[in-house]
């Protein structure tokens, strides 16, 4: 099976998501005690602070016994990662963005299943952002760059199936 450059190029992205993300915190953990504020800008809209994430998004699931999490954050996502990347190789109806786009979640998703695997504290989230009291928020939750890169990809991700979608349906005449 030979897979061709297209391929394996946003694979870059990827580990530079992955590597940005564990620099970052590498940095939170060393010089922000957990808990705590370290940094504000622009007041307080932004703020650099270290939390443990023992759960998920929003941190639901972290009152949950340790073997079920680490089933359900660990081993189910990686799974779930080697079924995408083995998706992403065998497939070539992915479009350039697409495939980038792929690339970034799977650096994402990396990132923070690294801190579930080898961090016993938690994944480590550090941007903490004002929300002005939007749905209910007074702060959103905080988040790393691994969140991010799954976010900002993933919306770049759907944006494009989307198109790709539409674009076939307007070839197919309806």
């Amino acid at each position: 099976m030979t897979i061709d450059r297209k391929k394996m190029l946003p694979f870059i992205l990827t580990a530079a998501v992955i590597i940005l993300d564990q620099i970052t915190k590498a940095f939170i953990v060393k010089n922000i005690p957990v808990f705590t504020i370290g940094y504000s800008f622009f007041g307080d809209f932004l703020r650099i602070v270290h939390v443990a994430n023992t759960g998920v998004a929003f941190s639901m699931g972290d009152s949950m016994p340790f073997i079920l999490r680490r089933l359900c954050f660990g081993i189910i996502p990686l799974l779930v990662i080697v079924m995408v990347i083995v998706v992403y190789l065998r497939n070539d109806d992915f479009n350039s963005l697409q495939r980038w786009a792929i690339c970034g979640v799977l650096g994402g998703g990396l990132g923070n299943i690294i801190d579930r695997f080898f961090r016993a504290e938690g994944v480590v989230d550090f941007i903490d952002v004002k929300f002005y009291g939007l749905f209910g928020l007074e702060r959103w939750p905080t988040f790393n760059v691994a969140d991010s890169a799954v976010v900002v990809c993933g919306i770049l991700l759907v944006i494009s199936f989307a198109v790709t979608i539409k674009s076939s349906g307007n070839k197919d005449g309806e």
